[in-house]
């Protein structure tokens, strides 16, 4: 049997190197009126996954964005970047569906897609 998991998961893909992106800092926050309100903060793991922003059950309809934190990533070996940071933002409609918003970079170019 497995574990339940958070409702919202990503995986960063360091498309440059070919490897995971290891211990970028995430933020998941939800539009509540006309700001973005703050649910969890995370950072991926080894495998560049981050699978535990929300206990599960607790996914509320709405507007969301991930933010990912990327200048320290690149700092780290030596890399300089055009993106400080990422926002994805998408909707929520159905709260019993899970959700993996990945998100492929690279120094100079990223991609995202709702992925399984």
């Amino acid at each position: 049997m497995s574990a339940a998991r958070s409702p919202i998961t990503t995986h960063v893909l360091d498309v440059a190197l070919g490897k995971p992106a290891r211990a970028v800092p995430i933020r998941l926050e939800r539009l509540q009126g006309e700001r973005f309100v703050e649910l969890a903060r995370g950072e991926t793991d080894a495998d560049g996954r981050c699978g535990q922003l929300l206990p599960p059950g607790s996914l509320i309809a709405g507007t969301h964005r991930i933010r990912f934190d990327l200048d320290d990533y690149f700092a780290r070996d030596g890399r300089s970047s055009f993106y400080p940071y990422v926002e994805i933002v998408f909707r929520v409609v159905n709260t019993d569906e899970h959700f993996h918003v990945p998100l492929l970079l690279s120094p100079f170019g990223h991609s995202t897609y709702r992925g399984s």
